[in-house]
């Protein structure tokens, strides 16, 4: 079984490139099920119900989020009816939405779980103690498991990976907007990648303009943060293949694309 998963995907820029080339990448590399980060993608905050539409309608399958989720409250008219938007899952309990499901891909369940780590970002319950429950609850079910980490610190990605490895398919995480060179196979067969990187304009400052982020390193002052549209464009991914009768990863790969929209 192969799984996509999409680095957060940022603004129209970042809409256009998977509506361009996500079926073709479903179909060339034999994708059974396609996962991207969403947090971003309407005006580079927050997502909107035409926004995830479109998204689903160019393939993907399953949005996860992360600490933008809220960042446009139109989310919070529909996300209690649309289990196909993920939001962390170590969020109190009576947060709407839901922060993982199991689908059933190729007649195997898989479960994918969205959480937040808490190093720089944020102040929500602690990732590691939160998911030994999740993935304990998922595992009654399925042993295909992908995680996707939304997080800020190198070293709490990588810690997470070890003490998940031989407990899920895969942790892959994503939030900094900038792909890593670190992808492998865990001992115990977790695929496992620090960052999958973002899917947007490439001119920019992890998708936004270069000139707001110069001036605000500059000056040390408040910068409104505008978000780039252009016609070039990049798609990150990682493509996992696990063996779905044990849960395991048995390959991890990058996938990089430059697109003119």
């Amino acid at each position: 079984m192969r799984i996509l998963m999409i680095g957060d995907v940022v603004g129209r820029t970042g809409r256009d490139c998977l509506r361009d080339l996500l079926e073709k990448i479903r179909e060339n590399y034999e994708i059974d099920l396609v996962i991207a980060n969403g947090e971003n993608a309407a005006g580079g905050k927050g997502v909107t119900r035409k926004v995830a539409d479109d998204l689903f309608s160019y393939g993907v399958d399953i949005l996860t989020s992360g600490n933008h989720v809220w960042d446009n409250k139109e989310i919070m008219e529909f996300i209690d009816q649309e289990d196909r938007i993920l939001r962390p899952v170590n969020y109190p309990p009576d947060t709407p939405g839901i922060g993982y499901k199991v689908l059933w891909v190729k007649e195997v369940p898989v479960g994918i779980v969205n959480v937040m780590g808490k190093v720089f970002i944020s102040s929500l319950d602690c990732p590691f103690r939160t998911l030994e429950k999740v993935v304990q609850e998922l595992r009654k079910t399925t042993s295909n498991i992908i995680i996707d980490f939304h997080a800020e610190a190198t070293s709490e990605k990588i810690a997470l990976g070890w003490f998940l490895d031989g407990k899920v398919s895969a942790v892959l995480g994503t939030h900094t907007h900038v792909q890593t060179a670190d992808e492998r196979i865990l001992p115990k067969g977790t695929a496992f990648i620090c960052d999958v990187g973002m899917t947007g304009p490439v001119n920019g400052v992890i998708g936004v303009k270069k000139e707001s982020i110069i001036k605000m390193f500059l000056t040390q002052l408040p910068t409104k943060f505008e978000f780039l549209q252009e016609s070039s464009c990049q798609f990150n991914g990682v493509v996992v293949e696990i063996d779905p009768s044990k849960g395991t990863a048995v390959n991890i790969f990058r996938l990089v694309d430059y697109h003119e929209i």
